[in-house]
């Protein structure tokens, strides 16, 4: 089929092509006006402290902005924020999760929070409490693992130490590695005393030294079996001092970034206005009315192909019956 086909097949079928995106767009126009007015409003976010500075460890590199903001709107479609919100605005999480939209402001860090209602008066409340709860989801929540981890830290300290003390009372000693070190450098000590000794023929002096020696040695057999077990208990308390003062710097790093998540110091929220039914209307009516033509375009190809269908199954009569001859011709071909 040629362009010229085409076009007369669409001249003769034009009611299709015209009338189905006319009755779309103009479906959608009456949903549009006939719809209750709509209000809207948008709260800024803008926390650079989070993202890339000192209290911003959370979110660090090229791709610190963009996975706070996506952080954030993860945040504000949470089952646990629309519940809190809900909870504080009144408004159900269903009409919140359908009414809330998150945009970046370019490249940068700065979120966009814009919520649309058929109340005005829910608007600046809904946009408060949602800024405020998803900023507390994300950054003060941290706080509270931060201190768990160094309430468990402590714990573990704690328990470290203790065994070390039941330890010290059960072998009836204190201290013994440093006790252990202390005795080895005495006997150390004793010995060279005794070559000394021996070199200028102090036999009295030999003697007290070699008894001296005998009493380290043997206080040494004694502590020597008993230091691995005690080092064990040791190594557990320093990993656990350890693992204590990192959880430390983990809560303080935390706090900084709640102080730099304060909801009164990083967002502010505009004034709800109403949403323009021309914006809305063209926004709906332009797509409906392209699928409505394309729907037309679509009706038109059937209906053609339905009725080229018809037309090859039943063919005309004229085209099928043989042509009737004259009165004058039959009588002249008689005898």
């Amino acid at each position: 089929m040629e362009i010229v086909d085409y076009l007369r097949v669409a001249r003769r079928r034009l009611w299709v092509l015209v009338g189905v995106p006319v009755l779309a767009t103009g479906a959608a126009a009456a949903i549009v006006l006939l719809a209750p007015q709509q209000f809207s409003g948008t709260a800024y976010v803008a926390a650079p402290a989070l993202v890339g500075g000192t209290a911003g460890t959370q979110y660090t590199g090229t791709q610190a902005a963009s996975q706070f903001v996506a952080a954030f709107g993860a945040a504000v479609t949470s089952p646990r924020v629309l519940a809190d919100v809900a909870a504080d605005t009144g408004v159900p999480p269903e009409r919140l999760r359908d009414g809330l939209a998150i945009s970046q402001v370019g490249a940068s860090s700065q979120l966009e929070v814009t919520y649309t209602a058929g109340d005005r008066a829910t608007v600046a409340p809904v946009l408060t409490a949602t800024t405020t709860r998803a900023l507390a989801f994300l950054f003060s929540s941290q706080v509270g693992i931060a201190t768990g981890e160094v309430e468990a830290a402590n714990a573990d300290v704690t328990a470290a130490t203790r065994a070390i003390g039941e330890w010290e009372k059960a072998n009836k000693v204190s201290q013994p590695d440093r006790i252990y070190q202390a005795t080895l450098g005495e006997l150390t000590s004793l010995r060279q005393q005794q070559l000394s000794m021996q070199a200028v023929g102090n036999g009295r002096g030999v003697d007290a030294a070699t008894s001296a020696i005998t009493a380290a040695q043997k206080k040494l057999d004694e502590l020597g079996p008993k230091l691995p077990d005690y080092q064990a208990l040791l190594a557990q308390r320093d990993a656990a001092t350890n693992a204590l003062s990192q959880a430390r710097e983990g809560l303080q790093a935390a706090r900084a970034q709640a102080q730099a998540a304060d909801p009164k110091q990083v967002t502010s929220i505009g004034e709800a206005h109403e949403v323009s039914r021309l914006t809305e209307l063209v926004r709906t009516a332009l797509p409906v009315g392209g699928a409505g033509l394309l729907l037309g375009v679509l009706l038109v190809g059937v209906l053609e192909l339905l009725s080229r269908g018809r037309a090859a199954t039943h063919p005309a009569a004229a085209s099928t019956a043989a042509p009737a001859l004259p009165a004058e011709t039959v009588t002249a071909a008689r005898p």
